[in-house]
Formats: C-alpha cells, structure tokens, sequence
C-alpha cells in the first residue's frame, strides 16, 4: 500500500470518526458502541430505527422503519453484535425486531408488509400497503443469502437456507430451506444432534 492510499484511508476513517459517525447517532433512534455504518447505507425514517452495540452493516444496505400503515409506534431494532451482510433490505411498516448476535449473509430481504392487489381494477402500485405480522429474528439465527422473509418469525439459532422465502414462523433450533421455507431438520436435545424432520419440524 502506497502514501497515497495510506493518507486517503486515514481520512476516511478520520471523516467518520468526526463527521459521519456522529451524524447517524443523531438521526437514529439508537446507534450502539463499536457499530460499524458504511457511507452507502440508505436510511429511510432514522428515528425509529434502533440499533444495538457491536452491529456490523454490509455495503449498500437500506434500512425503513416508515408507518405507511399508520402504525404510530413503527419500530426497526437490531440487536447487539449482528451482523448483516452487503445488499440487505429491510423494509418496516410497524415492527422488526432483529435479536442479538445474528448473521446475515448477502442480499437479504425482511419485511412486515406487502402491497395489496386485491383490486384488478387498479395497478399494483397505486393499490394501499397491506400490513402483515410482526416480524421477529430470534438470538443466533442465521440467515443465507437470497433470502426473503415476509411477515413471520425466525426461532433462535434456526438456520435459514439460501434462496428460501419464509412466510410462515420458523420455531426455535431448526433448518428451513425452500419456497415456501419448510423445516427439513431441527437439534434434539435428547440425542444432542440435529436429526431430520418432516414439514412440521417432527422427526423422522
């Protein structure tokens, strides 16, 4: 690495140390010690979006947490020490909550919400926002890359395929993968080992 590039990342560092960290404690909720916010993240309403200690965001990652659905109360949080990858969108109209220690790989797609289309009449995109459950990623999940989930819930330490979209909850300690994401296993405590399930997460 030449002077030039040295003297050009310590600017870079010094600008956000001063400017840019600073900044984004100001407009978030919440922003933790030691979280890490690259330059291109996109912020849709920052004051209801609350993120924890230790949080690392990817590049180009775009962060909502807007009432469309005129939930007062709208709400985005991440947990302390997750971590989520590059191209992620996670788009709130009333509630995610991310726990703690999660990971994200690459392009991942999380949201509370969906466009109506009920009306044939009309285009999809003059048609109201439909809110959908709550969305809640349990402490120590991981999620692959490609992944959609649409209004359901991720149990803890669930692990969650490439590729997969999950519109029905996940429980706690399983694998779901496909579309629709379905449990193909789930950790046995009796045995202590992940053995393999049916679609319901009973095994088999």
């Amino acid at each position: 690495m030449n002077i030039i590039q040295l003297t050009f990342n310590k600017i870079r560092v010094i600008y956000y140390r001063l400017i840019l960290k600073p900044h984004f404690k100001y407009i978030l909720g919440q922003l933790g010690d030691k979280t890490t916010i690259p330059y291109s993240t996109k912020l849709d309403k920052p004051k209801n979006i609350y993120i924890g200690n230790k949080v690392s965001l990817g590049r180009m990652t775009w962060l909502a947490a807007n009432a469309l659905t005129d939930n007062n109360n709208c709400r985005l949080t991440i947990g302390d020490g997750t971590y989520i990858g590059n191209f992620a969108h996670i788009y709130c109209t009333s509630k995610i909550e991310i726990g703690q220690n999660v990971l994200f790989a690459d392009r991942v797609y999380i949201t509370d919400n969906l466009h109506s289309y009920q009306d044939i009449h009309a285009p999809i995109i003059a048609q109201p926002i439909l809110q959908l459950n709550e969305v809640y990623i349990g402490n120590g999940a991981w999620i692959g890359e490609n992944v959609c989930i649409i209004g359901a819930n991720i149990g803890k330490q669930s692990v969650i395929g490439a590729n997969s979209v999950v519109t029905k909850s996940i429980p706690d300690y399983c694998v779901a993968v496909g579309s629709p994401a379905k449990i193909i296993k789930r950790y046995s405590f009796d045995q202590q080992a992940w053995l393999k399930t049916n679609a319901e997460g009973n095994f088999i």
